[in-house]
């Protein structure tokens, strides 16, 4: 196996290890999980605290297993497939011309597009995870899901997250190589640089979220929208889903939404704000994941690259 390969998946899980806490949060809030008052069959939502999202010491840790193991995966296949797809592009990856910047891009977008193997049955499983009131495990979701759905299950949502992965890891790549190139100087000694790589991997995680946090929002609540009872639901999806189930003669539980009811429906019942929900934590998360993920990778490739 390559540096690079050994680098992204060491980088990914120490990422997944440190950002799970703030990612749960994140994945509650996206999921728009309500509760019915007690006059009514209505579903209202319910904030909670910062503190009530952590019911019990495990929960911090919920949804963490497949993550560690797909995300590790994942982050190898996303560094390997950019690095060979940028060489492929360009004779210069480290050019600070706009034509060089833009293939970084494109290779970083090749990139997010390669993981889908890894990424779509990975968020899936971990989004379900995140968001069940139970004590259930990644694997438990994992095993349920094969059994009664099988491969196409595993993969539901698969088309939303490969958009939202190709469209972030190429802002991912493009603002790191931009601050890098905006900040950093080949006389920096050993310190500056390590503080600058962790500036600039913080700043390039921001932007990537800020970029593509409306398909995530949508994406998690496809992907999660089996877990929802139906007095959770609102009164726009039950409707949606009643209508659904008419049209195709089967039981209303078996119907899901396409990703573009959710997000009309999403938007209707709860305006644009509601695509934006959670971006808050997710900035913190992901500038301090993704500054320790390149420092990590960073460290790993000297580490692991022939002097």
């Amino acid at each position: 196996m390559s540096a690079d390969f050994w680098s992204g998946y060491v980088s990914g899980a120490a990422g997944i290890l440190i950002g799970n806490p703030l990612d749960l949060i994140k994945t509650r809030i996206q999921a728009g999980h309500t509760s019915p008052t007690p006059s009514s069959n209505t579903a209202t939502p319910a904030p909670q605290s910062f503190k009530a999202h952590f019911d019990r010491a495990g929960t911090l840790v919920r949804g963490t297993s497949a993550p560690i193991l797909g995300y590790g995966a994942l982050n190898a296949i996303l560094f390997v497939t950019y690095n060979r797809t940028l060489s492929l592009l360009t004779s210069d990856p480290v050019s600070s011309s706009s034509n060089s910047l833009a293939k970084v891009w494109l290779a970083g977008a090749a990139g997010g597009l390669a993981t889908f193997v890894v990424s779509a049955p990975t968020e899936l499983i971990k989004c379900r995870a995140q968001v069940s009131t139970g004590s259930v495990g990644s694997w438990s979701i994992a095993r349920e899901t094969w059994k009664r759905e099988g491969i196409r299950g595993m993969y539901y949502g698969g088309g939303i997250t490969s958009v939202r992965d190709a469209v972030g890891y190429g802002f991912y790549f493009w603002s790191y190589e931009l601050s890098k190139q905006a900040i950093t100087s080949p006389d920096d000694s050993d310190n500056q640089t390590a503080v600058k790589v962790l500036l600039c991997g913080g700043l390039a995680g921001i932007v990537t979220w800020a970029s593509i946090f409306p398909l995530d929002v949508i994406k998690t609540r496809v992907q999660t929208q089996v877990l929802q009872s139906p007095g959770t639901l609102g009164d726009e999806q039950r409707a949606l889903l009643e209508a659904e189930a008419r049209r195709h003669g089967v039981e209303r539980r078996t119907v899901r939404l396409s990703t573009f009811a959710i997000a009309k429906q999403a938007y209707q019942s709860e305006g644009p704000s509601v695509f934006f929900r959670g971006l808050g934590i997710c900035s913190v998360r992901a500038f301090v994941v993704n500054a320790v993920q390149w420092a990590v990778y960073e460290w790993m490739l000297k580490l692991l690259q022939p002097k």
